[in-house]
């Protein structure tokens, strides 16, 4: 069964890359902090690069301005989300996850068998806001689909 609006997020190590390779557990992301986490099935991908990354940076400060962190998540390695972060122009604030083997993304219920493409199991593509690792709103696409998992989509649920 996938994660639920009231749940509580699985304690689950990530990577980041920032002085160097960073293992974080969700608790420490996510706890005291809002946040909205999006997840994408693979960095560098069409949708992921040219629409749903692109769409949170551009919106980052209003997020921002609302009190919100936000935070991008893939099952890539950490390189991989750094160097896309960077190709991305990516604001400093914006946090570039990599759940690497997909233990956080299965941890949700959000995995994606995506192997007939060539890219094993990946996550869905989704959106949420967390409130002190409390699930308050979830989005989550229908395969092939991009609409609800937006930032302005996600921008609009928070008004």
């Amino acid at each position: 069964m996938s994660i639920q609006i009231g749940d509580r997020l699985p304690e689950v190590p990530l990577q980041r890359i920032r002085e160097g390779i960073e293992t974080v557990d969700t608790n420490a992301l996510f706890e005291g902090r809002k946040v909205v986490l999006f997840a994408v099935p693979g960095a560098f991908t069409p949708t992921c690069s040219e629409k749903h990354l692109p769409g949170f940076v551009a919106h980052y400060d209003d997020f921002i301005a609302k009190g919100i962190d936000v935070a991008c998540m893939s099952v890539n390695d950490p390189f991989v989300m750094q160097a896309w972060g960077q190709s991305q122009e990516v604001p400093a604030g914006l946090q570039m996850l990599a759940d690497g083997n997909g233990d956080f993304t299965r941890a949700l219920g959000l995995e994606l068998d995506a192997s007939a493409y060539g890219m094993g199991t990946r996550s869905k593509r989704f959106a949420m806001y967390v409130d002190d690792g409390v699930v308050q709103q979830l989005f989550v696409e229908a395969p092939g689909e991009f609409r609800v998992s937006t930032a302005e989509h996600m921008l609009d649920a928070l008004r």
